[in-house]
């Protein structure tokens, strides 16, 4: 994998406000990264930085290799949270002057534009004017306009904002598809669950600095709270007792032939001993970790800073 994407030691500031302090993350090919934060974090700062639509006060952004450039845009594909297409003009228009405003031929965007029509199952949408198209149908085109150049390196915020749940399907797929081209993307977005769903790591940000990044599955392990849930059939006194000192039950319940328990460590145990505890005295049918959502570390994370 090639790093597309590193930011080092960025700060900036609005007056004496700081919008971004010390920001460090990296971004390679294949990866999908969640930006994430409440409102006035300084996930848009870095957006725009990275879009070299405002300048940074100190740092570095390198994309492929290079200090970021105007000339490097043609290699970003940005979807803003705040849509904004020309709504007199006829979709095909508006995709080819924003196609041709990144580099692209006439040609090349005409058949870019209507192999994105396919995949999101819009063809022969050519000359419909955008202003009597759906939020949802207009969002479809914005998404196309952002990748209609084939970029290396996608920013989308906020992606699924409008869509219904059908078409939030279709968006999910073609980012994961993406994916599998080698693309790298930024979705900076409020939805914890596409964040679990799409993405291999994070970069959390509160009050202008990542305050939690790296893979999402280390994320969740480094937060988990050592409860399991153990599925088995027998008494549940003998479960219990099996526990010894080592765990305890924090809740049971009694199902139509078997009992599911949730447990937590009290001591140092690990899970091959929790297994071995128990699996003497009762028939273990299913076990398995229980690590927190994204939510969870989301609120855990930002609340406490939040009250300091």
């Amino acid at each position: 994998m090639s790093e597309v994407l590193k930011v080092k030691d960025l700060s900036k500031s609005y007056n004496q406000t700081k919008a971004l302090h010390s920001v460090d993350l990296s971004l390679y090919s294949g990866q999908i990264l969640g930006l994430l934060g409440p409102n006035g974090a300084g996930k848009s700062t870095l957006i725009r930085i990275i879009n070299n639509i405002i300048t940074y006060d100190q740092g570095e952004v390198y994309l492929m290799g290079s200090a970021l450039s105007q000339d490097a845009l043609r290699d970003i594909g940005y979807l803003p949270e705040e849509r904004g297409l020309y709504k007199k003009m006829t979709v095909q228009d508006q995709l080819v002057y924003l196609a041709k405003l990144r580099g692209l031929s006439r040609f090349d965007a005409i058949q870019n534009m209507n192999k994105w029509f396919e995949k999101l199952e819009i063809t022969g949408w050519n000359y419909k004017p955008i202003e009597s198209l759906s939020k949802g149908m207009q969002q479809k085109v914005q998404f196309i306009s952002c990748l209609i150049h084939d970029p290396e390196l996608i920013i989308l915020d906020e992606p699924f904002s409008g869509f219904d749940p059908v078409n939030a399907e279709i968006i999910k797929r073609e980012i994961l598809a993406l994916k599998k081209q080698g693309k790298s993307i930024v979705l900076s977005t409020h939805n914890m669950a596409s964040v679990e769903e799409l993405c291999d790591k994070i970069a959390l940000i509160n009050k202008g600095e990542i305050v939690l990044s790296g893979k999402v599955s280390t994320v969740k392990k480094k937060h988990s709270a050592d409860h399991f849930s153990i599925e088995f059939k027998g008494e549940v006194s003998a479960f219990s007792n099996a526990l010894w000192t080592g765990a305890k039950i924090v809740s049971f319940k009694q199902q139509e032939d078997s009992t599911k328990a949730i447990v937590k460590f009290t001591n140092h145990l690990s899970m091959n001993e929790l297994i071995k505890s128990v699996i003497d005295k009762v028939e273990v049918i299913a076990f398995k970790e229980i690590l927190p959502s994204m939510q969870d570390i989301f609120l855990r994370t930002i609340k406490p800073t939040q009250d300091a």
